[in-house]
């Protein structure tokens, strides 16, 4: 889903709302959790995920054109991990997937 369709989804189910007015509010939900990112901070969102910044060791790479190594300094990196209830309605199984438990 790109950030239109995540717009437009929201102006589906919220008729009230003009595209100016989603597109902020889009805008601002992204924008609060790119800053605090930024910060340093960890974004939670309960049943959904939790996003935070790790840190990349530095490490000696190669230019992949030439072949070349080079020393790749440290860095930071986002890093989402899902949420309980996400990943259990990610992961579940289909009716007919479901074993039957009978004594044998």
């Amino acid at each position: 889903m790109t950030r239109s369709e995540l717009i437009t989804a929201l102006m589906q189910k919220n008729p009230h709302l003009q595209l100016k007015e989603a597109t902020r509010l889009v805008n601002i939900v992204f924008g609060t959790i790119t800053s605090s990112l930024a910060e340093g901070s960890r974004v939670e969102l309960r049943g959904f995920g939790a996003f935070s910044v790790k840190e990349r060791d530095p490490r000696i790479g190669r230019n992949p054109k030439t072949g070349v190594q080079v020393q790749v300094g440290k860095k930071l990196v986002p890093f989402f991990k899902t949420g309980k209830e996400l990943h259990q309605r990610l992961n579940k199984p289909a009716a007919s997937n479901k074993r039957s438990r009978s004594s044998v």
